[in-house]
């Protein structure tokens, strides 16, 4: 079996086909196909109409002979004419063969246009069931009212399924919810509105995520969507946050620091806060380009002759910006406060004071800057 295009309307049908199911002209036996262009037409065309290839041998010229006279036959008898009724007889009898004949080809003509209808409402019915064009359904039942009722029911059982379907969207467009989106995929996934209803469920959520702009909005963005249609745009706000957002990790790390630092001036670990400071400070306590020495001697300076001890306690009220330093490297400043406890030998004289202090870790991880305010109180 072939599908061709229908030599009379072209539209694409079997090649076994009966009749055309378009515009009923007969097919099956009465096609042939162009050697010349492959096209389907019929057996008694002699020409093809689209190439205009001969399709039949033409008639050659007839040829002149010479023929001899041919003698005259002797003239027989004729028969003794039959009575009248016998030539009624045969004429009723032809008139009763002809009527027969007539219904013959009537009948086979009314058995291939049924049967080619029937094949033609059979395929439409297929056709039907699976689309999910209403409008398509719609036709079926208008053009074929007299199909089996059995087809009728399920086309009309579809259609209000279709119709339903389509109301039910319309209702959850119009919503604009995440949740009634989602709900629709679940109840239809079958459904021709779903990459819609997709797309919209990556605009809401891609929304929520830049409205707040944080790292876990973000991340629960891709979590939720890896091959959405803002994923790329995801990463790289993800990426740029990250540069500026201190995690937990670097909050720690950067407390240490500084318990460090001023644990040593505790304890007076000349090393121990050497150790907590670049080598080259761009500010330490007003002082431009410090070293470590300096650091140590500021220690020492605050041990007065009457202070037997200190200790300095960190407030942890922490305000940390991080810039990016190029290199996936970071400089942290950082100001906070912190409360001097002093024990003196002469009870006259101060024994507590807070500041305020505002520093900077460097790339590598030391305190290369330190200034120090007293709070008045």
């Amino acid at each position: 079996m072939a599908i061709i295009k229908c030599p009379e309307c072209g539209h694409q049908i079997s090649d076994r086909a009966p009749v055309c199911p378009s515009c009923g002209v007969e097919i099956a036996g009465k096609i042939t196909l162009c050697k010349n262009c492959g096209e389907a037409v019929f057996k008694d065309q002699a020409t093809c109409p689209n190439c205009g290839e001969q399709l039949k041998a033409t008639t050659p010229p007839p040829v002149h002979t010479t023929t001899q006279p041919v003698p005259p036959t002797p003239k027989r008898p004729s028969a003794p004419q039959q009575p009248a009724e016998n030539e009624q007889g045969k004429s009723r009898k032809t008139i009763i063969i002809a009527l027969a004949i007539s219904l013959v080809i009537c009948g086979g003509i009314f058995y291939f246009y049924s049967s080619a209808k029937s094949d033609r409402c059979q395929e439409a019915y297929e056709i039907a069931m699976k689309s999910d064009d209403p409008l398509l359904l719609e036709n079926f039942l208008n053009n074929y009212s007299d199909a089996p009722q059995e087809q009728i029911d399920s086309v009309s059982s579809r259609l209000a399924m279709l119709r339903k379907g389509d109301e039910e969207w319309m209702n959850t467009l119009a919503s604009g919810s995440k949740s009634a989106l989602e709900e629709y995929i679940n109840n239809h996934p079958d459904s021709p509105h779903n990459s819609v209803a997709l797309h919209k469920i990556d605009s809401i959520d891609w929304a929520a995520a830049t409205t707040a702009n944080t790292l876990e909005s973000y991340k629960l963005y891709m979590d939720e969507h890896a091959t959405g249609e803002h994923i790329d745009d995801c990463k790289e706000n993800l990426a740029t946050l990250n540069s500026k957002t201190v995690q937990p990790e670097e909050k720690e790390a950067i407390a240490t620091i500084f318990r460090h630092f001023f644990q040593s001036i505790n304890s007076r670990n000349e090393d121990g806060l050497a150790s907590t400071v670049s080598s080259f400070l761009t500010s330490f306590l007003g002082k431009s380009d410090a070293t470590k020495s300096d650091v140590i001697t500021f220690m020492h300076k605050i041990y007065k002759d009457d202070i037997t001890n200190m200790n300095w306690r960190l407030n942890n009220d922490w305000n940390i910006e991080k810039k990016d330093v190029g290199g996936n490297q970071y400089e942290y400043t950082v100001t906070f406060t912190a409360t001097q406890n002093i024990e003196r030998t002469d009870p006259s004289k101060e024994k507590s004071a807070k500041y305020n202090i505002k520093a900077t870790i460097g790339a590598e991880g030391k305190i290369s800057s330190l200034n120090m305010v007293k709070i008045l109180e």
